[in-house]
């Protein structure tokens, strides 16, 4: 298959005027550089304190989408080399290793599928279809295993555990950021000539599932990913997405510091900040999303990491680490804002289809009567 690499301009890194300079962006993305292990793992932090920060899946991917960014290929490139290579024959990854070694064997559906929208947002940022092609077992073994753990109404399971037994509970920010991989796994099979339509009716199911069928997930509420998510996943939008975050507003976000981790606790996280500004982007309040990514700021270091999170009760960050998955956050939202790269419109459309609510696949399944979804 072609490859279009050397035809497709090399991205130019992102800059919101009067907030982060293209060149602020390359400094944020050389601090997870920093941080990056000789074999292409990306963890939490460096050791801190004496303590050192696991590796996931989930957070390693994002990573390296945060360094195509920024324009940082060859720390991507072996990024993907390194996670594609510690695939496990089902399909899945430890939750975590640490220092090169596993330390929760169980796997997760959700850092399962997230490889999937890793290896679309690359394909898009480079045009590199031979990279594509040369991802594409792992990512069709990684999706068969997360599939595996699809219910019959449609959610997803968050975890098979190391003894094979499947978790009793679906997780409402793992299966809206799941969606978003079903959908980026159906575009990638079929740029590749590998259509696989069950995939697009699982990603249907699951949508319709998240969107309408609270009572189908653990009750993790007191969490502001499980309020945002899923518009960031792509579930809801519209009306339903504008008012989901209006209704959560005044319980998460502090006024000039950002978005709570958890509503009960006066702790902002940089992270879930930028998370909201993409969500609140692809709700239609760009206003809204710049002024929280503006007011973030404060978390950034000298260096060009940012502090996880601020504790402004005690006046303190909290954690006392600077964590890659907090800088590429920071990096993915400055793109959303710009809206300049190929990647850029990840959280709203992929390979031209917008994401939005879906009607379900099997409407019985769910107890549904199929309806007209609103759009």
């Amino acid at each position: 298959m072609r490859s279009e690499a050397a035809s497709t301009p090399p991205p130019v890194p992102p800059s919101v005027p009067g907030v982060l300079t293209a060149d602020d962006v390359v400094a944020t993305a050389r601090s997870i550089v920093a941080q990056q292990e000789p074999s292409g793992a990306i963890p939490w932090f460096t050791p801190t304190g004496g303590v050192a920060g696991h590796v996931d899946a989930w957070n390693h991917v994002e990573a390296a989408m945060a360094l195509t960014v920024a324009g940082l290929h060859e720390p991507a490139r072996r990024a993907y080399t390194w996670l594609a290579s510690v695939q496990r024959p089902d399909g899945s990854w430890p939750a975590k290793w640490v220092l090169g070694e596993v330390t929760e064997p169980g796997g997760e559906s959700n850092q399962a599928a997230y490889v999937a929208v890793g290896t679309w947002h690359e394909l898009e940022m480079t045009g590199d279809e031979e990279f594509a092609k040369a991802m594409w077992p792992t990512v069709r073994r990684a999706i068969e295993y997360t599939l595996e753990l699809q219910t019959r109404r449609g959610e997803i399971l968050w975890i098979r555990h190391e003894n094979g037994v499947a978790a009793d509970e679906a997780l409402l920010t793992g299966c809206s950021s799941i969606y978003q991989s079903l959908r980026c796994a159906v575009a990638l099979g079929e740029r590749l000539g590998e259509p696989r339509p069950e995939w697009e009716l699982a990603a249907d199911q699951l949508g319709h599932v998240v969107a309408a069928h609270p009572e189908a997930f653990a009750d993790k509420s007191r969490w502001s990913m499980d309020w945002y998510y899923p518009v960031l996943g792509g579930p809801v939008r519209g009306p339903d997405a504008r008012a989901r975050l209006a209704d959560g507003w005044d319980t998460f976000v502090v006024p000039g510091l950002g978005c709570r981790c958890v509503s009960d606790q006066p702790w902002v996280t940089a992270a879930e900040s930028c998370e909201l500004v993409m969500a609140l982007d692809a709700a239609g309040e760009r206003d809204r999303a710049l002024k929280l990514f503006t007011e973030i700021q404060h978390l950034r270091h000298e260096d060009g990491s940012y502090w996880t999170g601020w504790q402004f009760a005690n006046q303190r960050h909290f954690p006392g680490d600077r964590s890659t998955y907090t800088a590429a956050a920071v990096i993915l939202a400055a793109d959303v804002l710009a809206d300049a790269s190929p990647g850029a419109r990840l959280f709203k459309e992929i390979a031209g289809r917008r994401l939005g609510p879906s009607a379900p696949a099997d409407p019985d399944a769910c107890g549904c009567a199929l309806a007209p979804v609103r759009r």
